[in-house]
């Protein structure tokens, strides 16, 4: 039969074979339920044609010919084979998924009953079926359906069985599961909920006197640049303050009777738990419709019996859900564990939900089938113990899993990168031969402690949004998101990743349903590409012919190829930063690639990470779906702990994890596992006293020594994963448990046995196309994914399609077929290719990114080998990269106070050392007119130089926070000093390595040096000291090695060259700002000079005046009038205000730009010598760091009218005695602006730095923190409220000296246009006896037990008067994110929270 090509032919061809065909006529009526399948319809071995399920159902049940309707064959000149495949998919047919594999795979044993797996997405749900038999269904469909069905995995699950039963099955019925053996999902419902705060109504009960808490959190601000301080709000409605409180015991007079907890630690209880109190304000919940509650208790996770009694009320009173955080998760730290708490109560009834409504769709509700859900730690779990702490990584666990268990074991054991590129973002995470968790991650701004899958996922995906900034192209974060979609969806979506790629021809519309436009009825629009991406086009070849550097034009898929880099440069940062962090080579991995859009990249990702195979399943778009089908089922049992590591605890540690193994064991016995398929691994969460960086570290490597617990030796692991991941051990120093786990695995995962046949012919051509690859266009050959067997091989260039994704095999790479039936691409190496100095706008943002990257590394490094908590856990250090000219071309991390001072510091080495700077030296600085901010702040600076030239051609650098140099105070941040000899050790221009030489001798007597000044101490901590410093020397090491291998790859002239084009790519931004910032002045008949004065609390001025040059989109910065140096340290050196002015440049800018030299070339600042600004050589500074840096921000952004002042100070407290010291700064209120109220209880500006969480700070410290939350009104009043400060009250239990350091507590932070100021902070201390101090805002004081310092920072101003009509509700539509998540988020989060 030849292929039918009218609609009335085929209208009578289908009616005429239904007569004679039973089962053809029931198809057609199953299409009418179906409106996202197409049909292929066979007879005697040929084809039909194809066309829409809805089109069918119309033809079979009307006679006459519809309108406005058109029937479109594919292929329809193609000679068709006489005997097709078995398999009902037209060969170039796009189709959602295969309904039918065309070679049956067998799972396990058939027992003559289904297995389901099914992964439901955001957009789409897949389903993957063991069916009767062994054979495999695989099927795709829309998550979300509601005009043809109400729940997309149930609708799935109807379809196979139908299908498979060949009985109709209405979905108005419950499903017969007398079929089903088992169901596993994973699901997005958790995470969805959270993105788009759809919880449940949520109460909170904490301890009295952190009502605030979960708000303040670390303090620490998401986005270091955004003045409107964005911030995720808190997921409660209402909190409850309980009146209970537990503490550490402590022995002191007067003290109750002790009690132990959990962790073996003796506590106090100071007050229980008053339930009558608290039983109306519960009942008031009841009341008010909340019917969910979240408890969370001061150090629960070792003394829960509060919670459990509060738990107790709440449930008798009839709360439906109660999350208690000691069971959430029982481990110390309680914001965190709080989150997690609220997460759980929030969650999980929305679960609960979806899950019932889920058993409502089968008789039954399920009783008789096995149902598991895959939580985000990559396990199993029962449908009734699956949580909403635990499920927010459900969908994308899967996906780990399912390489896990196929790449990884295909490739023999080699370390897997997995990669799974979506619409909107991508994830990144690492496989090795055990899965890789973290225990505390954020996730929609909540952070989690509970076991996780370590999954990060960046800003790059198909959807990303394509801009030309400045001269720089960048890709997303920014997504078209699924509507309106990309431009080519022809819903007049923006220009996109996806469209790059299919202007370059690497994606085929034909290869697509037809399923796009207003009406989905349309192919993909290769025309609406090209007229968004020509838009794009025109704005770079505008620059190129009009810019600094006149080019030539590109081409449009110049422009196009360019994207594609710029995004494969981006998604490669990540993958280095989750590899080197764990002391990993990336180039030592396979990548293995699934998701809709990685096909297209991951050839172009490993050969820039240096990775010569990737591995895509031959179910990549399933993978998720596989993973689940593959799972085992796993049960965790934790508890805190705080013992030593000692042979003295080893029968305690083997005591608690043989108890929590027999409870891992009796859960899943309990499932129905026999005890042979169980087994349990053990786990102790290890840290070195006095650290913060503990490791959850199994012992299976390390077998059970004499010296070690019976379990394993957990000692000998910790040490050897501690080597490999920070480079040095600390053997003198005791290790502490702080937890002990047992996880508990039932092996119930199904296991792929299929071998697809050998095929001895080549493989089929299914067309020619025109791909472009540098160089220009390319003959490309494509083939179907289904018709390529075992042995074929492809030489790229070529396209490999499937019913879901599209793999490219670029130029110089070979695919060829497994025995499994998966893909694997040997890669190549790239091509060379030939890189001029000229400015190449796509060359700018590459070398953007590995600028950035080389900073980026050199802080691994750092962190990696230094021994110190301020730089191996706070952070406290920047890495940077500076040209010939000491011009600072790439810094990492973003810490305000650092982003211009090291240059200044590398420029006057430059200027200092002259020709006296020769290959093996090393620099060390920190000294105020050198360019330092503060003595505690060293500077390693290195020169890197190269064959054939005489003087560096580049410079790097790395400043780190050293947390004692000597001085009068310990820690070396005197509140009172008066000149700079008191603050600590001072280096000018010292040469820590001379020709190749550590000067450890000469460097130690320097450090040693303030001891003989009277009064003073040398360093207190000499080993920390030198350890850091060998470790900034290490990392600058890196930094020249990194160099190195770019100078090599491109060229010297080359990489200089674009060294100074990214820095004119940063003063392009700039000048574009300051110019955009006259016109609306002028436009508003403003003049082009604008002025701000605020004042120190000694009533010291800092006065400004800009003068912008609107032709040239300049600024002159005047500091003439400010006031003089002072006698005290609120002096600030030079570079403190050029780090203060950088940042301010940065806000205003308002998105992502080099932040480098370039920021300043189009500014000229004038600062005053002997000014409080620019001080003389031995003047102290230690406030100007902390505090006038303050002063400095709120004066410029006031100059340009950008915000009300923000609390203006970072609130310095130290505390500490001859057995511990500490200091912290403290959050207050941020100043509201044109558009947003001020955040309340925050770091601002030239600070970020986290505060220690209040169950760490009592266990080490001598104190009980009895508030810390926020101070109500204390933001100013305006059309937009300034935020709130904060409370903090600190009762002290043992003789201390206190400092202080704070400002604001004379001047109140200004308001703007009308806006009221913030209130003053205050500082009092109030004595044993009753007595009240106000301590003003610089002292040093001796307190005493039963003393209480009670901190009240300041508010933010008010913005617009607040007699103007309110603002309108609601704020302005963002634009579409990604949810950013995973170790690397973390760890650059805490980099910017200093």
């Amino acid at each position: 039969m030849s292929l039918l090509s009218s609609y009335e032919g085929l209208r009578q061809e289908i009616q005429r074979l239904a007569q004679e065909n039973e089962e053809l006529r029931r198809l057609v009526q199953l299409l009418q339920e179906n409106h996202e399948l197409k049909l292929v319809l066979r007879s005697r071995g040929s084809s039909l044609g194809f066309c829409s399920s809805g089109f069918l159902a119309e033809v079979a049940t009307s006679p006459r010919v519809p309108r406005r309707r058109t029937i479109k064959f594919k292929d329809a000149d193609r000679d068709l084979p006489t005997h097709p495949p078995p398999c009902p998919v037209h060969p170039g047919l796009p189709v959602e998924e295969p309904l039918l594999d065309c070679s049956p795979t067998t799972m396990g044993t058939p027992e003559g009953r289904f297995h389901f797996a099914i992964d439901r997405g955001g957009t789409f749900t897949d389903v993957f079926a063991q069916c009767p038999g062994g054979h495999v269904r695989v099927l795709k469909l829309l998550s979300e359906d509601p005009a043809n069905y109400a729940d997309a995995p149930t609708e799935g699950i109807r379809r196979i069985l139908e299908q498979e039963g060949g009985v109709l099955l209405p979905r108005d019925r419950p499903l017969d599961t007398s079929r089903i053996a088992s169901i596993r999902m994973g699901t997005t419902v958790a995470t969805n909920a959270l993105l788009e705060r759809r919880g449940e109504r949520v109460a909170l009960l904490v301890t009295r006197g952190f009502k605030d808490l979960l708000h303040i959190g670390t303090q620490a601000r998401e986005d270091l640049f955004d003045l409107a301080v964005p911030m995720p709000e808190v997921l409660y409605e209402e909190v409850l303050e309980v009146d209970e409180r537990v503490v550490l015991y402590r022995g002191e007079p007067g003290a109750g009777a002790p009690v132990k907890g959990r962790t073996g630690d003796l506590l106090e209880v100071q007050q229980p738990v008053d339930l009558g109190a608290l039983r109306g304000k519960l009942e008031g919940l009841l009341a008010r419709g909340i019917r969910s509650l979240a408890v969370v208790l001061m150090h629960s996770y070792t003394w829960a019996q509060h919670e459990q009694q509060v738990g107790t009320l709440a449930r008798e009173l009839g709360f439906l859900h109660v999350s208690l955080s000691s069971e959430a998760m029982p481990m110390v730290r309680i914001v965190p564990r709080g989150h997690t708490a609220c997460a759980d109560a929030y969650l999980t009834p929305a679960i609960q939900r979806y899950v019932q409504g889920f058993r409502r769709g089968f008789q039954g509700q399920l009783k008789d089938v096995q149902v598991l859900f895959m939580r985000s730690d990559g396990g199993l779990a029962p449908m009734d113990a699956f949580s909403g702490s635990r499920a927010v990584l459900s969908g994308p666990a899967g996906g780990v899993v399912g390489y896990a268990a196929t790449t990884y074991q295909l490739e023999g054991g080699q370390p897997v990168i997995g990669f799974d590129m979506g619409g909107t973002s991508t994830d990144v995470s690492r496989y090795a031969g055990e899965f890789e968790h973290v225990f505390e991650a954020s996730i929609a701004g909540v952070t989690l402690q509970a076991p996780q899958l370590d999954i990060n996922t960046v800003a790059a995906g198909g959807g990303s949004r394509l801009f030309f900034r400045s001269g720089l192209f960048a890709v997303g974060p920014e997504s078209a998101g699924a509507h309106p979609g990309p431009a080519c969806y022809r819903k007049g979506g923006p220009v996109t990743l996806t469209d790059a790629n299919l202007v370059l021809g690497r994606l085929l519309p034909a290869s697509f349903p037809c399923i796009f436009g207003p009406g989905e009825d349309q192919p993909l629009s290769p025309e609406a590409s090209r007229k968004a991406l020509e838009a794009v086009a025109t704005e770079v070849n505008s620059f190129l012919t009009n810019g600094p550097c006149p080019a030539s034009p590109l081409s449009l898929e110049e422009v196009a190829m360019g994207f594609v880099r710029v995004a494969n440069e981006a998604m490669c940062r990540p993958i280095r930063a989750l590899t080197q962090a764990r002391g990993h080579d990336p180039s030592a991995h396979v990548l293995a690639c699934f998701g809709g859009a990685g096909g297209q990249h991951a050839c172009a990702i490993a050969r820039a990470l240096g990775m010569d195979t990737v591995h895509i399943h031959r179910h990549s778009g399933l993978l998720s779906a596989l993973g689940l089908a593959l799972a085992d089922v796993v049960h965790e049992a934790q508890e805190p702990c705080s013992l030593p590591y000692t042979p003295d605890t080893f029968l305690q540690l083997d005591q608690r994890l043989s108890r929590l193994e027999e409870q891992c064991v009796e859960a899943l016995q309990a499932q129905g596992f026999p005890r042979s398929q169980i087994s349990t691994e053990s786990f102790l969460h290890l840290r070195y006293q006095g650290t913060d960086c503990a490791l959850m570290v199994a012992a299976h490597q390390h077998p059970p020594t004499a010296r070690s617990p019976r379990a394993g030796d957990f000692g000998a692991a910790f040490v050897e994963r501690y080597m490999r991941e920070f480079g040095f051990v600390i053997p003198e120093r005791p290790v502490m448990v702080d937890d002990v786990r047992v996880r508990g695995t039932g092996r119930s995962g199904l296991h792929l046995e299929d071998a697809p046949k050998a095929q001895t012919g080549p493989p089929r051509v299914d067309k020619m196309t025109q791909c472009y690859f540098e160089g220009g266009y390319q003959e490309t050959p494509v083939y179907l994914l289904g018709e390529l067997g075992y042995g074929h091989k492809l030489q790229g260039p070529c396209l490999v399609i499937d019913s879901n994704s599209t793999i490219l095999v670029e130029p110089g790479c070979q695919a060829e077929v497994t025995e499994r039936g998966d893909i694997r691409i040997s890669v190549g190496a790239e091509a060379p290719s030939t890189v001029g100095t000229q400015l190449d706008p796509i060359q700018l943002s590459i070398f953007s990114h590995r600028f950035m990257s080389i900073a980026e590394q050199m802080g691994r490094i750092l962190q990696r080998t230094a021994i110190s908590t301020n730089i191996k856990e706070r952070l406290d250090f920047s890495c940077a990269l500076f040209g010939p000219d000491g011009g600072l071309v790439s810094n990492a991390p973003h810490i305000p106070v650092h982003l211009g001072a090291m240059q200044e510091t590398v420029q006057f080495q430059i200027q200092h050392l002259g020709a006296d700077l020769h290959p093996g030296d090393v620099l060390l600085s920190n000294h105020p007119s050198a360019g330092g901010s503060h003595l505690p702040d060293l500077t390693v600076i290195t020169p890197v130089f190269w064959p054939g030239q005489t003087r560096p051609v580049f410079y790097v650098a790395s400043r780190g926070h050293h947390a004692d140099i000597g001085g009068i105070t310990p820690g070396s941040m005197p509140p009172h000093s008066t000149m700079l000899q008191q603050e600590g050790a001072v280096f000018l221009s010292f040469k820590l390595v001379q020709g190749g030489v550590f000067q450890e001798e000469a460097v130690t007597e320097a450090l040693r040096a303030p001891g003989k000044i009277s009064g003073c101490s040398g360093t207190r901590n000499l080993h920390d000291n030198l350890s850091d410093l060998r470790a900034q020397v290490a990392a600058n090491q890196k930094g020249i090695q990194l160099v190195g291998e770019l100078i090599g790859q491109y060229g010297l002239d080359v990489v200089q060259a674009y060294m100074g084009h990214i820095q004119a790519n940063a003063e392009l931004a700039v000048r574009d700002m300051l110019r955009a910032f006259g016109t609306a002045r002028q436009a508003q008949g403003l003049p082009l000079e604008v002025s701000a004065e605020d004042h120190m609390d000694d009533g010291s001025p800092i006065r400004l005046r800009v003068q912008i040059n609107l032709n040239q989109g300049s600024a002159v910065f005047d500091f003439s009038s400010t006031g003089p140096e002072v006698f005290g340290n609120l002096n600030a050196p030079r570079a403190i205000t050029l780090s203060a002015l950088i940042y301010c440049l940065r806000c205003l800018v308002g998105r992502d730009i080099p932040l480098n030299q370039g920021c300043l070339v189009p500014v000229r600042v004038v600062i005053p010598p002997g000014s409080i600004l620019d001080p003389s050589p031995e003047a102290a500074v230690v406030g100007g760091n902390v505090l006038t840096s303050q002063r400095v921000v709120d004066v410029i952004l006031g100059a340009f009218g950008a915000c009300a002042a923000s609390q203006g100070c970072m609130n310095n407290v130290t505390l500490g005695n001859a057995r511990v010291g500490y200091y912290e700064t403290v959050a207050g209120g941020a100043g509201a602006g044109p558009g947003w109220h001020g955040r309340s209880g925050v770091h601002s500006h030239m600070t970020n730095t986290r505060i220690t969480d209040p169950e760490i700070l009592e266990r080490r410290y001598p104190v009980i923190l009895r508030r810390f939350e926020l101070r109500p009104g204390s933001g100013g009043r305006g059309r937009f409220r300034g935020g709130d400060g904060v409370v903090r009250e600190l009762l002290f239990r043992e003789e201390a000296l206190l400092s202080v350091l704070s400002e604001r507590r004379a001047f109140r932070p200004y308001g703007l246009h009308g806006g009221k100021p913030g209130a003053r902070g205050l500082n009092l201390l109030i004595r044993k006896d009753g007595r009240t101090v106000n301590l003003g805002g610089k002292t040093s004081v001796p307190v005493y037990p039963g003393d209480v310092f009670c901190l009240h920072t300041p508010g933010g101003g008010g913005y617009g008067d607040p007699e103007d009509p309110a603002p309108p509700p609601g704020s302005p539509p963002q634009p579409v994110a990604f949810p950013e998540r995973g170790s690397v988020y973390e760890y650059r989060r805490a980099q910017e929270a200093v």
